[in-house]
């Protein structure tokens, strides 16, 4: 069995979603160095340069991560990744998002989403999306885009104990309506 391709490009109407590549540091960074940004994130200190240099190389290392790229502005406005691909189960997660201030509140985060989540059904049937148990921002974005909360509190090694609670969009919910919910 072959591997799904992790980092296609994906090119919506307002943003263009793109590997992640080494170059990408300065101009992410400054993406993410605002507090704001993760201020209810279970990484709260991720604006720092340490912190999300730690991120930024986990993400190039994965080889899975991409950085989101406004059309109008060519900017980086944000990134996210695939992680934890499960075959056997069919299920992929969406996740280490996150956007630039500028672009909260609007279609981008649904835009990007429904970009990864087309690709993702080509190759799962689940993808799922941890969060943390405090992150009621992300959460809501999360019931925005057609997420349903499975039952229970999840920890995970690499966040020290930290709870999150997971949404999934099932391939089958996504196309028969649920992909409206992301439009």
């Amino acid at each position: 069995m072959t591997e799904p391709d992790f980092q296609p490009t994906l090119i919506g109407p307002t943003v263009t979603v793109r590997p992640m590549s080494v170059s990408d540091w300065p101009q992410l960074f400054a993406a993410a160095a605002d507090p704001e940004i993760w201020k209810v994130h279970p990484v709260p200190d991720r604006y720092t340069e340490p912190v999300f240099r730690k991120f930024f190389d986990g993400g190039i290392e994965s080889k899975k991560a991409f950085v989101f790229v406004d059309r109008v502005s060519n900017r980086l406005i944000g990134s996210s990744r695939y992680n934890d691909y499960k075959p056997a189960d069919s299920e992929v997660e969406i996740g280490w998002t996150f956007l630039a201030r500028s672009h909260w509140g609007g279609a981008t985060n649904r835009e990007v989403k429904r970009l990864m989540l087309d690709h993702a059904f080509g190759f799962v049937d689940t993808v799922v999306f941890w969060v943390g148990e405090k992150n009621f921002r992300s959460q809501g974005a999360m019931k925005k885009i057609g997420g349903v909360l499975r039952d229970g509190i999840f920890e995970r090694p690499v966040s020290d104990g930290t709870p999150y609670v997971i949404f999934e969009i099932t391939k089958d919910r996504y196309q028969s309506g649920g992909r409206a919910l992301v439009g």
